[in-house]
């Protein structure tokens, strides 16, 4: 199944037809992030997707479930040109990438600033995406969507977020070839943009974009960041850095350019 699935990809999406550089598939592995971030001579645009996790990483060192029916894919950069600073912006492009697959297929998404995509009018936690920066300073961007329906057992995400699936939400007729193509598109051509704008979030469009489809900015949020500490207050906005900025209850804003965010009911 891996052999004919990556044979099928590679022919539309490995130059000189497509956009990537190398693609591979496996039945299974620990981490797809962690398997590319130790190939130092991996490309720019090597991608490699799994079936299934053993070992799925989470932001902060969570463990992210990664069972059978799930899509784990991991896309390396080196996006020459761009700055250090701008690289996370690769963490939100992802999210967009998956808000257009989830859209394509029929099911409501939104985008939990920084990493998680949203499925359904009950908001479930349908994807999550873990950016890391390599000893060489490459970007492996590692998305885990949920497709088929979820076992049972899996635990909420943090914050309390209800997981759940693609076809937990209604979507029908979920081909994993052409979704795992879908969303490699996708990514491929907002993160061209991006990087042919020098990673400049206004001028690509992707801040605008990624604006559209925010249910962070307005809402009432606790981040929770390093070592214990908690902001509440009001989302602002995404600044053009990617960064998060939050209105406290005493007036003040703050940015934050890390942290897990909890949406709050309306006071």
């Amino acid at each position: 199944m891996t052999t004919a699935l990556a044979d099928a990809l590679r022919a539309k999406l490995v130059a000189p037809n497509g956009p990537y550089a190398a693609l591979d598939v496996v039945e299974s592995t620990p981490s797809t992030n962690a398997d590319l971030a130790a190939a130092s001579d991996a490309a720019d645009r090597t991608v490699l997707i799994a079936l299934e996790q053993t070992a799925g990483q989470g932001r902060r060192g969570r463990s992210w479930s990664s069972p059978v029916g799930g899509l784990y894919v991991s896309v390396l950069f080196r996006p020459a040109g761009v700055s250090p600073a701008k690289l996370p912006w690769l963490n939100l492009i992802a999210g967009l990438a998956l808000v257009r697959v989830a859209q394509s297929v029929g099911v409501e998404a939104a985008l939990k600033w920084p990493n998680d995509l949203l499925l359904g009018s009950s908001a479930g936690k349908g994807a999550g995406i873990l950016s890391e920066i390599t000893a060489d300073g490459a970007v492996v961007v590692g998305i885990g969507l949920n497709v088929a329906k979820l076992p049972a057992g899996v635990e909420p995400a943090p914050g309390g977020l209800a997981p759940t699936s693609l076809e937990d939400q209604g979507a029908a007729e979920l081909d994993r070839e052409e979704l795992a193509f879908r969303l490699l598109v996708e990514l491929a051509g907002l993160e061209g943009v991006w990087r042919k704008n020098g990673g400049d979030a206004v001028e690509s469009g992707v801040l605008e974009e990624y604006l559209e489809h925010s249910a962070t900015v307005g809402s009432r949020v606790r981040v929770e960041l390093s070592g214990g500490v908690q902001l509440e207050g009001v989302a602002q906005r995404i600044e053009p850095d990617g960064t998060l900025t939050v209105r406290a209850a005493d007036g003040l804003e703050h940015g934050v350019s890390a942290g897990d965010v909890v949406h709050l009911r309306p006071a």
